[in-house]
């Protein structure tokens, strides 16, 4: 049988794409900085001495006497939002488990149900977190949850003893929550991970799209009429590790934590080229030796002149979500360039973050922030104000358990 013409042209055009990509990405690392490696070194080296010696870093001493006034800000609100949530929740009769993959296996999984972890933990609710590698029957029968989150990915399933888990679940209350079972950019629910869903008794989804869109969109509204109900987990900031440290001088032009997207080339092909700042994470051609850090990484963030930020195409195309980074950017209190995903408007004021609809004003903008240094900390102390009072992941803790209860009333 011959092969239909329009798959002959979709196939070259898909050729086409990949080498395309794969020349900007060649382009992107010749034309890189040539200080690019040395200063990444550099800074690794100086942030883990810096996170050695953190009681010089951190301390209320340290911190209110600070020059820098995001330091100074970001210490008083952090105080007040830790005393406020600190075993808010120390009478919650829930026991939650978490699935948590390694970093080297999903850096931004880990950093997600690390973060949730951490910050159910503090607001008092009995949490541990199933290890990439635990025995699965054992942690259950041990701990006795109440709540497990784990991930309908494949990745995550196949790490879990089914039958062990439907054996505690004959002496055990227990409430299982995965993620929500849709194909690629919301098109339509994933039927056989529905169907699984079923047969394996899940009790709701859960989804870290914004609210707003979950209520309006059609596939959410059909996963309901399958009978699943969706909760809410937007991303957010985790305070306990992402926060201003003293002693730091803004002295990198920019700094970048993320993995390498043809997004990110696109974007910061031209700062890259002729700025020597600090690029960190999976898939660049100039790093073989990432390893993921968040207390690490505040130290370097307190450092950036500029916080740079890059989206996804479909977060910029759909009001559903915020990367994780431009929380993070904020509490640190690193002024940020960021491209525009449409959810970003409704999350921070126009005068807390520096927004670019294309590369060329991205480049613009950052121009501009060096001409003029006291452009990005009035910004910053803006975007830090507005995280610290609504995105942190204290807040999304607060609203998950609200749902959860909410869903276990309805459920009665």
């Amino acid at each position: 049988m011959r092969t239909p013409l329009h798959a002959i042209t979709k196939a070259l055009h898909k050729k086409q794409k990949k080498l395309r990509q794969s020349y900007e990405k060649w382009v992107f690392q010749q034309r890189l900085h040539p200080s690019a490696q040395r200063v990444r070194q550099a800074v690794l080296q100086e942030a883990k001495a810096a996170l050695a010696d953190a009681s010089s870093h951190e301390s209320e001493q340290a911190c209110l006497a600070s020059p820098d006034p995001t330091v100074r800000q970001g210490f008083m609100l952090r105080q007040a939002l830790c005393q406020a949530f600190e075993n808010a929740y120390r009478n919650s009769t829930q026991r939650i488990l978490i699935h948590v993959p390694s970093s080297a296996a999903s850096p931004a999984g880990y950093s997600l149900f690390s973060n949730l972890a951490e910050c159910l933990r503090y607001l008092g609710v009995p949490t541990q977190i199933l290890g990439w590698d635990d025995d699965s029957a054992a942690v259950f029968n041990q701990f006795e949850p109440t709540l497990f989150l784990t991930s309908e990915d494949d990745s995550y399933l196949e790490r879990i003893d089914w039958s062990a888990v439907d054996r505690y679940r004959n002496h055990h209350a227990l409430q299982i929550g995965f993620t929500a079972p849709l194909l690629a950019n919301d098109v339509g629910p994933n039927v056989p991970k529905m169907a699984w869903a079923k047969a394996h008794g899940i009790d709701f989804f859960y989804s870290f799209r914004d609210p707003h869109y979950l209520e309006s969109h059609p596939v959410y509204r059909e996963l309901e009429r399958e009978g699943f109900k969706t909760v809410c987990l937007p991303w957010g900031a985790n305070i306990l590790r992402y926060y201003p440290v003293a002693g730091c001088q803004r002295d990198l032009d920019y700094v970048l934590i993320a993995s390498r997207k043809r997004e990110h080339i696109a974007y910061m092909a031209s700062i890259a080229q002729h700025y020597s700042g600090f690029i960190d994470g999976p898939g660049w051609s100039h790093i073989q030796n990432f390893q993921f850090d968040r207390d690490r990484d505040r130290y370097i963030y307190s450092r950036a002149k500029v916080g740079l930020n890059v989206h996804l195409p479909e977060q910029i195309h759909t009001v559903f979500e915020l990367n994780e980074r431009t929380y993070q950017l904020a509490a640190c209190g690193a002024p940020q360039l960021v491209d525009h995903p449409k959810l970003l408007d409704l999350a921070f004021s126009q005068e807390a973050v520096f927004v670019a609809d294309s590369p060329a004003q991205f480049t613009a903008l950052f121009e501009a922030l060096m001409h003029d240094p006291t452009l990005g900390p009035k910004a910053a102390l803006i975007a830090q104000q507005e995280v610290f009072a609504k995105h942190t992941t204290f807040h999304r803790a607060k609203a998950f358990l609200e749902q959860i209860e909410h869903l276990s009333k309805n459920s009665v």
